[in-house]
């Protein structure tokens, strides 16, 4: 029995002590597995911590830590260094951002931290008249919308002014409010508010207003003519002068650019009336004048008032149209002899004495209605005698 017993405590002994060999082995070589990892500092969207690793390279480590990793992510040193111990390695995951840039839209993962930093990253060409939504220090988050309208430069024209303008408007109603152009009632606008606008787009503004405009004006008086015997025939006389009247006329004026454009009458006022012109005409037959009465016209002793030239022409007695008796009643088939010229009443009046170069003295006592300004007709005895004279310019002397 006691040999038994012995050799079962020598067989334990044996045991433990190849157990306590195999433990103290392994804990060995756990302590050289552990003794041979890198300790190194690993940021994840800037938050750190110390990790041990076996990984040979950052990207082995990213994904040993269960880190997807995109392209666009930020991953510092690159993803093919070697691990270092103490390395300090950085991981920043990029956030995707809705771009919308006028009507196109696309999706892009970035790691920037500001809409600014974004577009300078992006190498997305924008000035200072794009209009950037949300602003350009706006901090970057996931599933932002982003949007950028491209500014257009187009004509303004407003009244007089024109200039050349930016803008990110897309209707003409959006683009006059975008650029503080305050239309009134009556302005006018091309093209209308509810069009849209392209860079070739000429937006005008037609500044319109009424105002009314008061114009004092004559009013012409009439001339009443009186028949008056105890002037001779053909002659006249003012008896009153008469006098213009006052009246006041209100339009309405509209005014395109400062320019009128139109005048319309709204009502007419009388300041003050007018007065009639009084002219008397003479009535009274003037004494029949012989060959030898107007023979006897002044040969120098009447002073001229004044001489001019008329375009003369001649007549008889008989000739077409005519009745052989003058405006003022001389019968020229009883006085052949006659000195008579027909005249314009208004140019030389009836009665006047003249001197005709190349007829000499007479009487201006006939009309005719052809005789119109500065014309006469002299008075010839015969057909022959009025063809010789003919159609000629010539002097008149007007005598007192």
């Amino acid at each position: 029995m006691k040999k038994l017993f012995s050799e079962k405590v020598l067989k334990n002994k044996i045991v433990l002590t190849t157990t306590s060999l195999l433990v103290i082995g392994s804990g060995t070589a756990y302590g050289t597995y552990e003794g041979l990892k890198e300790s190194v500092t690993l940021s994840i969207n800037g938050k750190e911590e110390k990790i041990r690793t076996h990984a040979d390279t950052v990207k082995e480590l990213l994904k040993e830590q269960d880190i997807n990793v995109r392209t666009e992510d930020h991953i510092s040193p690159a993803p093919k260094e070697k691990i270092k111990n103490n390395m300090e390695i950085v991981f920043e995951a990029s956030k995707p951002i809705n771009l919308v840039v006028d009507d196109e839209r696309r999706t892009i993962w970035t790691t920037a931290d500001t809409v600014k930093d974004f577009i300078q990253s992006e190498n997305l060409k924008v000035t200072e008249h794009d209009r950037i939504e949300p602003a350009l220090d706006t901090e970057i988050e996931k599933e932002m919308s982003l949007k950028i309208d491209k500014a257009i430069q187009l004509t303004l024209n407003v009244g007089e002014d024109k200039q050349q303008v930016w803008t990110t408007s897309t209707t003409v109603a959006d683009f006059l409010k975008e650029h503080n152009v305050k239309l009134n009632e009556l302005d006018k606008v091309q093209p209308d508010l509810t069009k849209e606008i392209n860079e070739e787009s000429i937006i005008t503004v037609t500044r319109v207003e009424k105002v009314t405009d008061v114009v004092e004006e004559p009013i012409a008086f009439k001339v009443v003519k009186k028949n008056d015997n105890s002037i001779e025939k053909g002659k006249e006389k003012v008896i009153d002068p008469g006098q213009e009247g006052k009246q006041k006329k209100h339009y309405e004026v509209v005014l395109e650019n400062g320019k009128e454009v139109s005048r319309k009458l709204l009502k007419t006022e009388t300041v003050e009336n007018s007065k009639d012109k009084v002219v008397a005409l003479g009535t009274k037959p003037i004494e029949a004048q012989t060959a030898s009465a107007t023979q006897n016209v002044s040969r120098g002793n009447d002073a001229v008032a004044k001489e001019f030239y008329v375009h003369s022409t001649a007549y008889t007695a008989n000739c077409n149209g005519c009745s052989g008796t003058t405006a003022t009643g001389l019968n020229l088939h009883a006085n052949p002899n006659a000195k008579v010229i027909a005249v314009d009443p208004s140019v030389i009046p009836l009665g006047t004495k003249v001197y005709v170069e190349g007829y000499g003295y007479a009487v201006a006592a006939d009309t005719g209605s052809a005789i119109k300004g500065n014309k006469i007709d002299v008075f010839m005895t015969s057909k022959s005698s009025a063809y010789r004279w003919g159609s000629k310019k010539v002097k008149i002397k007007i005598l007192e």
